[in-house]
C-alpha cells in the first residue's frame, strides 16, 4: 500500500494551472490520509475560480489513482479559499453616489451656512442628498435646520438620520444639549466620525455633503484615511487674511486626493435691503483671484444678505424658506456647477484630469 509520503512526492508532478511550479511547492496539499478504503487528499486552493479548482482536483485524482499500491477510491477534499482581506485605505459609503466636502481654512466665513444651503439647493434640483455635520466642536447645522430632537438608533443599532426639507442629516448636535460643550480628545472625535461614516442609515443618496470643521485636524485626517471624497469645496470671504487660508484648504484636498470642485466667496458684498445699493464691506474679487491662481473654478459669490442669517436663525434656511429669493437662485446656480464638476469625476481619466487641475 502506498504511504502518504510517496503520494506527496507523486503530487509534485501536478503543476498549478498556468504555472511551472507544482501544487505541493505552492502549499496546496494540506493532508493525505491512506486507508484500506482508499486515499483522501485535502487541498487548500488559493483561488475561488471553480474551473481552476476542478482542474487541480481532476489531476490529483488521476495521479494518485495511477500509483501502484493504491486501492479503493481516491477522494479530493477542497477547503474553501481564504476570504480576501478587507481593502485598506479610503472606501466609498455603500449606496452613496458622490461625497462632497465643504471646508474653510479658518472659522467665521459662513461655511456651515453655505454647506446647508448648498445641500438644500441640490435637493431642489432633484438630487437625493444627505448632510453630515462633521464640525464636532461647533455643530450648528441642527440649529439652522430646526432639528431639536436627539439622534435615535434604528435596526441593528445603526443611527437614523433626521430629515428636514428632503435632506437627511446627522450631527454631533443631535447628541448634545444646547449648552453642552464638546471637550474631547482626538481618539473620541475619530470614533464619532467613523460612526457617522459607517454606522448611519444614509440609504441611497446621490450626494452626501460633509460640513467640515475649519482648518485641518483629527476630523480631516480620519476622513482622509476612511472615506473616498469625490470633490472638495473651499469657502472663503474676500479679505486677504481669509484668502491666505484658501491655499491651505486647496492643499488639504489635494493631499486627500480629492478633486477641488471650486471656491465659493461668501459675504462677497453687502446689498442694502432698503435701496439695493452694493457695498464691498470686506473688499471684493479676492476669491476669483485665488481661484485663478490655484487653477480651480470660482463656483459663485454669495452676497452678505440679512435674509440668509434670519432664515438660518429660524431653522428654515433661505433656499427652503424662499425659493424665489435671489440668494436661493444663486445657491441653485452653484449647485448646478457642482453637479457638472462631479459628473467629470465618474471616469478615472476625468478624475485624474480634475486632480491635476484642482
Amino acid at each position: 500500500m502506498a504511504n502518504p509520503q510517496e503520494i506527496l512526492e507523486a503530487l509534485r508532478g501536478v503543476k498549478y494551472p498556468g504555472f511551472s511550479r507544482d501544487i505541493v511547492s505552492f502549499g496546496l496539499v494540506k493532508d493525505i490520509q491512506v486507508s484500506s478504503a482508499g486515499v483522501t487528499v485535502h487541498l487548500a486552493p488559493t483561488t475561488a475560480q471553480a474551473d481552476v479548482v476542478q482542474q487541480i482536483g481532476d489531476a490529483v485524482r488521476a495521479t494518485v489513482a495511477a500509483l501502484p499500491g493504491v486501492a479503493g477510491t481516491v477522494d479530493v477534499v477542497t477547503e474553501a479559499p481564504p476570504q480576501p482581506q478587507a481593502r485598506r485605505g479610503p472606501q466609498p459609503i455603500p449606496g452613496i453616489g458622490h461625497v462632497v466636502a465643504v471646508a474653510s481654512g479658518k472659522g467665521g466665513v459662513g461655511k456651515s451656512t453655505v454647506a446647508t444651503n448648498l445641500a438644500l439647493a441640490l435637493v431642489s434640483l432633484g438630487q437625493r442628498v444627505g448632510l453630515m455635520d462633521a464640525d464636532v466642536y461647533g455643530p450648528s447645522v441642527p440649529l439652522m435646520l430646526g432639528i431639536d430632537y436627539k439622534a435615535r438608533p434604528g435596526e441593528g443599532n445603526r443611527l437614523v438620520p433626521a430629515e428636514r426639507h428632503g435632506l437627511r442629516v446627522m450631527s454631533m448636535g443631535m447628541f448634545l444639549g444646547d449648552q453642552t460643550p464638546v471637550i474631547w480628545r482626538g481618539p473620541m472625535v475619530t470614533k464619532l466620525i467613523t460612526e457617522f461614516i459607517r454606522n448611519v442609515e444614509w440609504g441611497d443618496l446621490d450626494v452626501l455633503v460633509l460640513d467640515l470643521p475649519p482648518g485641518t485636524g483629527d476630523v480631516q485626517l480620519t476622513l482622509t484615511q476612511q472615506l473616498r471624497i469625490d470633490g472638495g469645496i473651499v469657502v472663503t470671504t474676500p479679505q486677504d487674511v481669509a484668502l491666505a487660508d484658501v491655499r491651505r484648504g486647496i492643499a488639504m484636498f489635494r493631499q486627500m486626493h480629492a478633486p477641488v470642485l471650486g471656491v465659493i466667496e461668501n459675504m462677497s458684498f453687502h446689498l442694502c435691503p432698503g435701496c439695493g445699493a452694493r457695498a464691498d464691506v470686506f473688499g471684493h474679487g479676492g476669491g476669483a483671484t485665488m481661484a485663478r491662481e490655484a487653477g480651480v473654478p470660482l463656483l459663485g459669490e454669495i452676497p452678505l444678505v440679512r435674509a440668509v442669517r434670519e432664515a438660518g436663525d429660524r431653522g428654515v434656511p433661505l433656499v427652503a424658506a424662499d425659493t424665489a429669493h435671489a440668494q436661493s437662485r444663486a445657491f441653485r446656480e452653484i449647485a448646478e456647477r457642482v453637479l457638472v464638476r462631479l459628473a467629470a469625476t465618474r471616469t478615472p481619466a476625468a478624475r485624474a484630469g480634475l486632480d491635476v487641475l484642482g
